[in-house]
């Protein structure tokens, strides 16, 4: 406990914000935050930059332990000082006669002591005449779900779910997209917000698109809708329809019946698309209280995923020899919890989430004769988490997470894995 307590001291950590911020807001100067933004932009030759930092320390139980919550740990590192996130972003925007705006352009990078990386590179058109549409192109975020395009900045807990993180890797792809996000009182479209967009499909992460194969990727979100004085409802659902080339006649598949991987090597497997297909739905409900506010979060994923033997990520290269693709079904979700405790600066947070990469095997079916890997297995996570807001632009996170994977026959996974992650945090944001 000793230890813990001067490694808390001695922790630093990333970024608050009074206002859940997104990766690619839209400018709406119909609300007053809008208007302010639109206010610093003219005031200040419409330029603006921002950023935040994470430095965080970190404990597992082992060296070597594998983990969603900032990555893997060295082969003889148990605890780390890190820069999770060090990032600065650049925005402009065209201001037309009519006062209006016309064009936003945004560059965000991240600098930290493993790599520096380019996190977005895009610009926005706006119709003016409507004040309805916009449209989008270049290195942005998905509009997929709420958690991937929560900003790390606001984001309560230090890391996305581990659902979140293998399905969207990087939360950014290249593509364009067409916005419906009404700037003017247009009664109905002003409680929805609809975008819809193609992309190449394998993230940032890939070093070039690989193939001609697009995802298609649509969100319908309802805007804050005031349930009374004191709740605020927002939802949302989600599609991504898409895949990879299959480049080699091998296809890998899970027998539901006889609970086994089955390979499929037809010639006319060559060509064809390796299906990417997510489904998605969550909800977020929000009630002040005399503390400040509890917040109840959810959502719901599930489709099929093409992978690999021993990954069940989206894969950021093409297959070759007899390797090919995994084609395997799956579900997850996560459940926040957020309550404002003595005063709005503290805050509790408990969060749950799962993902199940293979919902046709469970436990002891999963074995290594029956061709399955780690990549097939449940892993859940259970995270309880205090916030403080030190200041408007510096908080401090303390955050466990207690992961669980199901027991299955495969060595090193008979029984549950010790592999529970603590964090701490402060994060500073301009």
């Amino acid at each position: 406990m000793r230890k813990i307590i001067v490694l808390v001291l001695l922790c630093t950590a990333g970024a608050t914000s009074l206002r859940a911020q997104f990766l690619m807001d839209m400018l709406d100067t119909t609300k007053e935050a809008g208007k302010g933004l639109l206010g610093i932009y003219k005031k200040y030759d419409h330029l603006r930059i921002g950023g935040y930092i994470q430095p965080q320390y970190q404990a597992a139980p082992a060296n070597g332990t594998k983990s969603y919550e900032g990555g893997d740990f060295a082969t003889h590192v148990n605890n780390r000082f890190m820069l999770r996130r060090s990032r600065v972003r650049i925005d402009y925007v065209h201001i037309n006669n009519q006062q209006d705006p016309g064009v936003q352009i945004v560059f965000q990078f991240d600098a930290n002591e493993r790599t520096f990386t380019v996190r977005d590179v895009w610009g926005r058109i706006f119709d003016n005449k409507l004040k309805l549409f916009s449209f989008t192109t270049g290195m942005f975020a998905r509009p997929f779900g709420y958690e991937v395009n929560l900003s790390s900045s606001d984001r309560e807990s230090p890391e996305r779910g581990r659902m979140s993180q293998a399905l969207m890797k990087s939360e950014r792809d290249l593509g364009a997209m067409i916005s419906l996000d009404a700037r003017k009182n247009y009664r109905i479209l002003n409680h929805i917000k609809l975008e819809a967009g193609l992309f190449n499909g394998q993230g940032i992460n890939a070093t070039g698109d690989f193939d001609n194969k697009k995802d298609l990727i649509a969100r319908a979100a309802l805007k804050p809708l005031h349930l009374n004085k004191s709740a605020t409802l927002t939802a949302g659902v989600s599609i991504l329809q898409g895949g990879l080339l299959q480049n080699t006649k091998y296809v890998y598949t899970t027998n539901n019946s006889d609970k086994v991987v089955e390979v499929d090597s037809s010639a006319s497997n060559i060509g064809t698309t390796s299906p990417r297909k997510y489904r998605g739905a969550d909800i977020q409900l929000k009630i002040k209280n005399k503390f400040g506010y509890t917040e109840l979060r959810a959502e719901y994923l599930a489709g099929t995923q093409t992978g690999t033997a021993n990954s069940n990520e989206t894969p950021n290269a093409l297959v070759s020899g007899r390797d090919g693709f995994y084609r395997r079904r799956f579900n997850g979700a996560y459940f926040y919890f957020l309550q404002n405790i003595f005063s709005s600066r503290h805050q509790l947070v408990l969060k749950y989430d799962w993902y199940d990469p293979n919902s046709r095997v469970a436990g002891q079916q999963i074995t290594s004769a029956a061709k399955f890997t780690v990549a097939d297995i449940k892993f859940s996570t259970l995270n309880i988490g205090y916030v403080y807001h030190i200041t408007p632009v510096a908080k401090l996170v303390l955050f466990y997470a207690m992961v669980k994977n199901e027991k299955t026959g495969i060595a090193g996974y008979t029984s549950d894995v010790s592999d529970n992650i603590f964090t701490s945090r402060i994060q500073f944001r301009f």
